[in-house]
């Protein structure tokens, strides 16, 4: 009969264990799911908070475009013959504290740099070489110890034939690369296609990208904002750019140097380019604002390209970059 027994409690025992094995499955199955379900529910939130203050940063950024448009247009109204660093569009904006966060910012006049895309000439001229822009632009290479060569090179990449110069080239440079690529033969739209060129590299690109900007092509150099250095890439003496603080000493005051006392210093055949090419100027319609926002953990940096209409006060936004400029 005990045998009987023992052999009627085998099943039950197994039975048992059976089940406490898939009992403890099924906790374990539901420990799985529920931290699973809690941290993708986690990090949707975690994301959704993050797009939420990416794009209100971004509200914010616009509303200091509104801003710097709105300086740019009472500059136009008060002073519409000089655009210079005394004026109140070019004093930074300092951090301003909002909500979760600040905001911080800076026109700069991009007329007080070489414009890369006066190399060539205007279309209607067949986009030839213009010996006055790349004069000044070999210049300001100098001045920066980069190579001369490279202003050859940008003008191949962005005139309008694909007849290659010795210290140049066309699209057989450019197809050998990779990835393979075709020059433009048109203006550049942004000075970070300097990095097309075959082996220009970062580094040059970091030193010359203050001095540089993008431009229509025709553009006049503002001498009320260059830099010493951009000055004397055009009169071919190191006068402003050996002496910085003075320049900018002198320029707490208004407008220096006066494009006609400019002009009276330089030598007669560099005078005669300046005014037959029109490459000289104190007024601005092309301005760049750098905007920074940070709200909690976003941080957002708005490039934008603000262009003043000549003798109205009118402002339009041609360009908006994200991150970089």
């Amino acid at each position: 009969m005990n045998a009987r027994r023992l052999q009627n409690s085998a099943p039950v025992t197994r039975q048992s264990g059976v089940a406490l094995i898939t009992a403890v499955l099924i906790v374990a199955l539901a420990t799985i799911l529920a931290t699973k379900i809690g941290f993708d529910s986690a990090l949707e939130q975690r994301r959704s908070a993050g797009v939420l203050l990416v794009d209100q940063a971004f509200q914010v950024a616009l509303g200091a475009e509104a801003w710097a448009s709105s300086y740019l247009i009472e500059d136009a109204k008060d002073n519409g013959n000089e655009d210079h660093l005394a004026e109140r569009w070019a004093t930074p904006i300092p951090p301003i504290p909002i909500d979760g966060g600040h905001i911080e910012g800076q026109v700069e006049d991009l007329t007080g740099r070489f414009n890369l895309n006066n190399l060539v000439m205007p279309t209607s001229q067949g986009g030839v070489r213009n010996p006055e822009g790349m004069r000044v632009f070999q210049n300001l290479l100098t001045l920066l110890e980069l190579e001369p060569k490279w202003a050859e090179v940008l003008a191949d990449y962005i005139d309008e034939d694909n007849n290659p110069t010795p210290s140049g080239g066309e699209d057989s440079i450019y197809l050998s690369q990779a990835p393979p690529y075709r020059t433009p033969n048109a203006p550049i739209t942004s000075v970070s296609e300097l990095l097309a060129l075959p082996e220009f590299g970062l580094e040059r690109y970091q030193r010359l990208r203050p001095y540089v900007a993008a431009l229509p092509v025709g553009t006049a150099i503002n001498l009320c904002t260059a830099s010493g250095i951009v000055l004397d890439a055009i009169s071919e003496e190191q006068q402003f750019s050996i002496d910085p603080q003075g320049l900018a000493k002198q320029r707490e005051q208004g407008c220096h140097p006066k494009v006609q006392v400019f002009t009276s210093t330089l030598s007669a055949p560099i005078q005669q380019a300046t005014q037959q090419y029109n490459t000289l100027t104190e007024k601005t319609s092309y301005f760049q604002l750098r905007a920074f926002v940070t709200i909690g953990t976003a941080e957002y940096s708005l490039y934008s390209l603000l262009y003043r209409e000549p003798g109205q006060a009118q402002i339009r936004p041609l360009m908006r970059n994200f991150g970089a400029d």
